[in-house]
């Protein structure tokens, strides 16, 4: 009997799924997260998995401790390897499979920790991390084949090429995508799933490469673009995209549809719903992503794409850990053309991102996540002609479709040390004042 044509057309149109760390976290996870797929046993679906739970966090103080030589390394990274041994000792029978497979990866870890670390610190990172994705990616797969979801393991690195640029690799598009045609597209003719990893790929002499923090979302939208995806889906522990951050504001609503474009402004500024990138490869072939609850998978979640909305409640997204640097002419000079063109070439140099930039006759002052040894390494380096005065411990608040009750329930028990608005979009710059302060000026203002 031949397949029902309009049936065979639908079977044939890929889906992206991503699971992050949070749905993977724990055995009742990765069970939860093989119920969900054996609603969607008879599609053509490509999984993308992070590693499981804060593993990532962990392999990080792995690196930090294998670069300082401190001896400390190997007993952390034996914890790494305890851990998931653990959660496949409830998931698997002794013997299976799957611990060999695992252990094959945690060994070419270990050879890696078992050398000198040399002084690139970001290619010994991209060689340690990568170890949590892969691990993550074998045991998930084992764990479907064995649940009855017949499941192929594919290596992200034989399909994302990217350039040297280590922890943050810039895709070679040209070479994924035949890639993935070459590679992914004759294992989903085969039927069943095919599971990868998100966040690593590889470079053309296969070095392993890391594509940006929570970069798993941008390999979803990479395969979802190289395979001409129906959809892609990124599960998380949300009901779908929120208005703010649930672990900093009360009520905070769902939006049920976002455009490509709002969503790109959001992660923009700053939202931690999706990964940055992720958006781009998508709206350029119109493919809709929804993010969905893992919690709850009948819920609808929430849909981006090319259909717009005219309108939104307020969106607020807060970066936490931002510095504020002052940058001043030693000889207070004005801060002309070839200034600045010297300090966008410094930071462009240190890949630190300016979130937020004003200047002054004599000086300029920009806003940029805090991070030491990029800060440090660019103040020194325009020493010679710049002093720089930084405040630490400060907030970036942006509030899109903004509303004066929003601006004045947030300034609440904050300075604004600096503020721009532009149509649609408020951004400030914040810093905390401590209740025995706050008190003191409310008293003063009460007097007044």
């Amino acid at each position: 009997m031949g397949h029902h044509p309009i049936l065979q057309l639908r079977l044939t149109i890929v889906q992206v799924f991503k699971f992050g760390g949070a749905s993977l976290k724990d055995p009742a996870g990765i069970r939860n997260v093989a119920s969900i797929l054996e609603r969607f046993k008879q599609e053509s679906l490509v999984i993308v998995v992070s590693a499981m739970g804060k593993t990532t966090n962990a392999l990080e103080e792995v690196v930090a401790e294998h670069m300082k030589q401190s001896g400390k390394a190997m007993t952390l990274f034996n914890a790494v390897k305890e851990r998931h041994y653990a959660i496949m000792r409830e998931l698997f029978d002794p013997g299976d499979e799957a611990f060999n497979l695992v252990n094959d990866t945690f060994v070419e870890a270990e050879w890696v920790l078992e050398e000198m670390p040399g002084n690139n610190y970001d290619y010994v990172y991209d060689q340690l991390v990568c170890a949590g994705e892969l691990v993550s990616s074998k045991i998930v797969a084992a764990y479907l084949n064995n649940s009855g979801l017949p499941t192929q393991w594919l290596d992200a690195r034989d399909v994302v090429i990217t350039d040297e640029t280590y922890r943050e690799g810039w895709v070679i598009w040209e070479k994924t995508r035949a890639n993935a045609q070459k590679l992914v597209q004759p294992m989903l003719d085969k039927g069943g799933f095919v599971l990868t990893q998100g966040f690593i790929g590889s470079t053309s002499e296969n070095a392993t490469t890391t594509l940006g923090r929570e970069g798993s979302d941008y390999s979803a939208a990479i395969f979802s673009f190289c395979l001409d995806a129906g959809s892609m889906s990124i599960w998380k522990d949300v009901p779908g995209v929120l208005n703010a951050d649930p672990r900093l504001f009360e009520h905070t609503v769902k939006l049920d549809r976002l455009s490509y474009r709002e969503a790109i402004e959001m992660t923009y500024y700053g939202a931690q719903v999706i990964h940055p990138k992720t958006i781009k490869p998508l709206q350029n072939k119109s493919i809709p992503l929804f993010v969905k609850s893992f919690l709850d998978p009948e819920a609808p979640g929430t849909e981006i794409s090319s259909d717009t909305e005219d309108t939104y409640p307020p969106i607020i997204v807060v970066e936490k850990n931002q510095s504020l640097l002052h940058i001043i002419t030693n000889d207070y000079s004005f801060v002309a053309e070839q200034h600045m063109a010297r300090l966008f070439a410094e930071l462009a140099a240190l890949r630190i991102f300016v979130n937020m930039m004003q200047n002054t006759a004599i000086s300029f002052s920009i806003c940029v996540p805090n991070v030491p040894e990029r800060l440090e390494a660019f103040i020194n380096g325009i020493s010679d002609e710049f002093r720089v005065k930084r405040e630490d411990g400060l907030e970036l608040l942006t509030i899109r479709h903004y509303n004066e009750d929003t601006i004045a329930n947030l300034k609440k028990g904050k300075i604004v040390l600096f503020e721009e608005r532009i149509r649609n979009t408020l951004q400030m710059v914040v810093k905390n004042v401590p209740a025995v302060e706050r008190r003191a000026v409310e008293l003063e203002r009460a007097k007044g």
